[in-house]
C-alpha cells in the first residue's frame, strides 16, 4: 500500500521553473494544490460525461429521425408503386385499343378502295341498265306507233277492199 502511495506521488512530481532559472522538483504538492487538480479533473470528468451524454442523446434524435425518414421513404415508395400500378393498366389498355384501331384502319383502307370501285361500277351499271332501259322504252313507243300505225293502214286497206266488194255487187 505503500508503493501505490509512492507511486502517485511520484508520478505527481512536477518540474518547476524558479525566477533564478535552476530547475527542481517538488515532491511535495501542497492540499491546496491537490485539491484545485482534483477539482479540475473532476469538473473535466464531468464535462467529458456532459458532451459524450449531448452527443448520445443528439445521436439518438438522429437515429429516430432517420428511422422516421426511412419510414417515410418506404411509404412514398409504396405510394409510387400504387401510381404506378394505377397508371400502367390504364397505358396497356389505351396501347392494345390503339394496336386495335391501327390494325381496323389497315383492313378499311382496302375495303374502302373496294367499296369505291363497287360504287363506282354500280354507278356504271346503273347508267348503262338506265340507258338501256330508256332504249327499251323509245323501242317500245316506236313499236306501238308502228303498231298502231300498221292497224291504221290495214284498217284503211280493209276499208278499200270492203268498198271494192260493196262496188262489185
Amino acid at each position: 500500500m505503500m508503493q501505490t502511495e509512492q507511486q502517485p506521488q511520484q508520478n505527481n512530481n512536477q518540474l518547476t521553473v524558479q525566477n533564478s532559472g535552476s530547475l527542481s522538483f517538488s515532491s511535495h504538492l501542497s492540499k491546496e494544490d491537490e485539491e484545485i487538480s482534483k477539482s479540475a479533473l473532476s469538473t473535466f470528468r464531468a464535462k467529458e460525461e456532459e458532451i459524450e451524454k449531448k452527443k448520445m442523446e443528439v445521436r439518438e434524435r438522429v437515429q429516430l429521425q432517420l428511422g422516421r425518414v426511412e419510414e417515410e421513404t418506404k411509404r412514398l415508395a409504396m405510394i409510387r408503386e400504387e401510381l404506378e400500378a394505377l397508371a400502367d393498366p390504364m397505358r396497356k389498355e389505351v396501347a392494345l385499343v390503339r394496336k386495335k384501331i391501327d390494325a381496323v384502319n389497315k383492313e378499311l383502307k382496302p375495303l374502302g378502295h373496294t367499296c369505291q370501285k363497287k360504287e363506282r361500277e354500280y354507278k356504271e351499271a346503273l347508267e348503262a341498265f338506265n340507258d338501256k332501259n330508256k332504249e327499251k322504252v323509245q323501242l317500245i313507243t316506236k313499236l306501238m306507233e308502228l303498231v298502231s300505225e300498221s292497224e291504221k293502214l290495214r284498217m284503211k286497206k280493209l276499208e278499200e277492199l270492203s268498198k271494192n266488194i260493196d262496188s262489185i255487187h
